[in-house]
Order: C-alpha cells, then sequence, then structure tokens
C-alpha cells in the first residue's frame, strides 16, 4: 500500500481527481468504481472541471458504483443515483447509458445482486475502485463482520451508518436501513484501489489498515491483501498512524 499524506481535504480531492483523469486519458475502455457520501463530492467536482476544459471524448468510460439505499427510486433527492448526477454525471459527458448503479426498488433483490455482478464482470472489472471508509471501517456499506469473500449483496445498515448517514436526510428515521452494495470480494477484484479520506473521525480506521490485524470486525483491512492500493489521507485523518 502506498499512502500519500497532504495538508488538507481540498490537497486530497485534487490528488484523487488526477488520479482518475489520468486512468481516463490512459485507457482505451476506462472502467471507473466510483463512491459516494461526502468525501469524494470536492474530486467529482475537480474531475468533471479537468474533463471539460480538456474536452476529452468519454464513449470510452463506464462507470459502476459501490451502492445504492434499498427503497429509493432513482429520482428520489436521497438516492446514490441521484448524487451521482448532481455531483458528476450531468456535468461530464459520460454516456448515461454507460453508468450504473444497483437498483434499490427492484422486486428481486437476490436477483439484483447476481445481475450487478454479472454486470461489473461483463465490463471486465474496473480499473480503479475510489473507495471512501467509514468512521467504523466499513468500505462500501460492507459493514464490521462482512465476509471478505462476500460478492455483491444485501446489507443491513449499522446504527453508526445511519446516524452518519442522517446529516443527508430530515432525520434518521427517513434513513434507509438496508442497502445494495458491491461485496469486499467484488471490491478486490479491482486493477487499483484509491481509498481518500479527510477528517479525524477516520483516523482510528486508517490506523487499523496500515497497523492493525487483517480482520473481518474492521472491513478496511481487507485491503493489505490488495497489490496495489493508494491511500490519499489528509493531515487529520493521518493522525493516529
Amino acid at each position: 500500500m502506498e499512502l500519500l499524506i497532504v495538508d488538507d481535504a481540498e490537497e486530497m480531492s485534487e490528488k484523487a481527481a488526477s488520479v482518475l483523469y489520468d486512468v481516463i486519458g490512459e485507457k482505451q475502455r476506462a472502467v471507473l468504481g466510483l463512491a459516494t457520501g461526502g468525501t469524494p463530492v470536492r474530486t467529482y467536482k475537480i474531475l468533471s472541471s479537468r474533463l471539460n476544459r480538456a474536452k476529452k471524448p468519454l464513449d470510452h468510460v463506464h462507470t459502476v458504483n459501490l451502492d445504492e439505499y434499498i427503497g429509493l427510486s432513482p429520482s428520489d433527492p436521497n438516492s446514490y443515483h441521484s448524487y451521482m448526477e448532481k455531483h458528476l454525471f450531468q456535468h461530464t459527458a459520460i454516456p448515461k447509458d454507460q453508468t450504473h448503479l444497483p437498483d434499490g426498488m427492484a422486486e428481486d433483490l437476490a436477483a439484483e445482486c447476481r445481475r450487478y455482478e454479472q454486470l461489473i464482470n461483463s465490463l471486465g472489472g474496473t480499473d480503479i475502485q475510489l473507495l471512501g471508509v467509514g468512521n467504523n471501517g466499513h468500505i462500501g456499506f460492507n459493514e464490521p463482520g462482512t465476509p471478505f469473500n462476500q460478492s455483491t449483496h444485501v446489507i443491513d445498515l449499522v446504527e453508526s451508518t445511519r446516524k452518519a448517514n442522517a446529516r443527508f436526510f430530515p432525520s434518521l428515521d427517513d434513513v434507509p436501513r438496508r442497502a445494495i452494495t458491491m461485496g469486499i470480494s467484488t471490491i478486490m477484484k479491482s486493477r487499483r484501489i484509491l481509498l481518500i479520506a479527510s477528517g479525524k473521525g477516520k483516523a482510528d480506521a486508517l490506523k487499523e489498515l496500515f497497523s492493525g490485524p487483517q480482520t473481518e470486525k474492521v472491513p478496511v483491512t481487507a485491503l493489505q491483501s490488495h497489490p496495489q492500493v493508494l491511500v490519499i489521507a489528509d493531515k487529520q485523518a493521518a493522525s493516529k498512524m
């Protein structure tokens, strides 16, 4: 694993955007694994601005997102479909039919998980997977205790995760209790992984990633076995390392 410590969240976002920009420029077909939440927002803004300035054709770009809430339609403002549209897709020329997220409204959730896993495989896997990390060490929505060999699946969100995401909803009661997420084994198949972390709340998780044992109790420690991981963390997130 490679660790890049930067001064603040702005520098973290700039560095991460540069990594994604380079992947898009280097590949004849670029498959980007994307994340949501508060951490990547600025990264997406910087990336879309750079792509637009360069006027690069993006017909070769495909995206697959980590997760989606169950029970929220794509048009719901709190869905991750809406998040991605707001923060990246509407600002770039990536073909809409080449942007993919799980369907949180699927009637057969098990079939949807299989479909999404097969979709990722049909694209040849992701060239790079962007990740954030939860305060409890979750990646995607893979909560503590998720088996490392788990593929795309339905997850029950723990209370701490729901509370952390409640800032995006009218109240905690409005935060969905379940989600579809890429599994840890799916994430680990990515050719490269880019993890970004900002703020003191992520310090314990990063300490476990770099210094702790590999354990399903801290999902992010699965990355210890990946051959090509870049972690970009600001000084606060790296403060316990």
